[in-house]
């Protein structure tokens, strides 16, 4: 489905139940959370990044799912090996 802009928006069937009831499927919340966390970015910048592929979301709702899903998002992350630059 295409949301506005033209960015493709994966609409899901089935959702984690952590992210049942959200207006957004687990693929954006789990990205804008995934900026966020892995990247030195305001809540702001993420919202501005989101903005410029048609997603529309303020700062706040990044922060509100920063801090329900950023300690499952940043534990999931692939580790870095000892020595790897």
């Amino acid at each position: 489905m295409a949301g506005p802009g033209g960015y493709q928006v994966a609409m899901t069937t089935s959702c984690s139940p952590s992210h049942a009831g959200y207006r957004f499927p687990a693929e954006v919340i789990g990205h804008a959370v995934w900026l966020y966390v892995r990247f030195p970015l305001s809540l702001r910048m993420v919202e501005e990044m989101l903005a410029a592929r048609g997603i529309v979301v303020s700062h706040e709702t990044v922060r509100q799912w920063g801090g329900k899903f950023g300690r499952e998002i940043a534990n999931n992350r692939p580790r870095q090996v000892d020595g790897a630059v």
